[in-house]
């Protein structure tokens, strides 16, 4: 864990992608920096190479767009990815930190999933993974659901609150959300700060685990990799400077 805590630390510390643009940089770029300390751009800004939809073997047809540098889940006023659906990344990780900004707008709910497996084109819904919630907490009402706030903005969906005094911009601005998963353990961070920390697997997780929506599915969280998923929700929510940077442990 003290290892872990410094590496993580270091990362963070170290690389522009830490949590906002060098001064003068173009969104949905890299710089020499980010590149020789092994980030990859995950959006170039202009297409949606890379991606797919999470139940589809190509990127959907509808409810999704690029505009002005931006991948945007468009307004549907449906449910959980009834729409468009989700999108999820073509390649699977397993170590990794990732950087994504994201601009909410009034009441809108979305996520960040990680660990993102066996993708069933029957299930109804989401696909399943751990997600980093995306929630406007002052206007949708899951801010209120769940057991302590673990629906809330920044939290590990439905099983681990994110930190109360978490720091977040208003609607209409870009957030900065971080996740870090170093083998079982895993962090979430919120524009430099962090605001959830979990060991996959442990004892408290799956204590968790039992009391939320996941109770019944089998290693849920526990494997060991899978894809990156943006979820469609039904509401706008705009993605940009999605970039990932996988950890190779020698």
């Amino acid at each position: 864990m003290y290892v872990r805590r410094i590496l993580s630390g270091l990362v963070l510390i170290g690389l522009t992608a830490g949590w906002a643009l060098s001064e003068g940089q173009p969104p949905n770029t890299l710089t020499d920096k980010e590149i020789k300390a092994g980030w990859k751009l995950l959006f170039d800004g202009k297409t949606t190479t890379g991606w797919r939809g999470a139940k589809l073997d190509k990127f959907p047809e509808f409810g999704w767009t690029v505009e002005n540098g931006e991948l945007i889940v468009l307004e549907s006023g449906g449910g959980e990815s009834r729409h468009g659906g989700d999108i999820v990344t073509i390649e699977q990780y397993d170590n990794f930190e990732l950087s994504v900004e994201f601009k909410l707008t009034p009441g809108a709910n979305s996520g960040i999933k990680y660990m993102v497996f066996n993708v069933d084109p029957n299930r109804p819904g989401s696909a399943l993974g751990l997600e980093y919630q995306i929630l406007d907490d002052s206007r949708h009402p899951d801010a209120t659901r769940g057991i302590a706030g673990n629906r809330t903005l920044g939290s590990l969906y439905d099983l681990i609150p994110a930190s109360p005094d978490k720091v977040v911009k208003p609607t209409g601005e870009w957030n900065h959300a971080r996740i870090l998963v170093d083998g079982k353990h895993v962090e979430h961070w919120l524009n430099g700060k962090k605001i959830v920390e979990y060991e996959r697997g442990s004892e408290a997780f799956r204590a968790q685990k039992a009391q939320s929506k996941f109770r019944d599915i089998k290693d849920f969280g526990e494997h060991p990799r899978g894809h990156i998923l943006l979820q469609d929700h039904g509401n706008r929510v705009s993605f940009r400077n999605i970039k990932i940077r996988p950890i190779t442990h020698h």
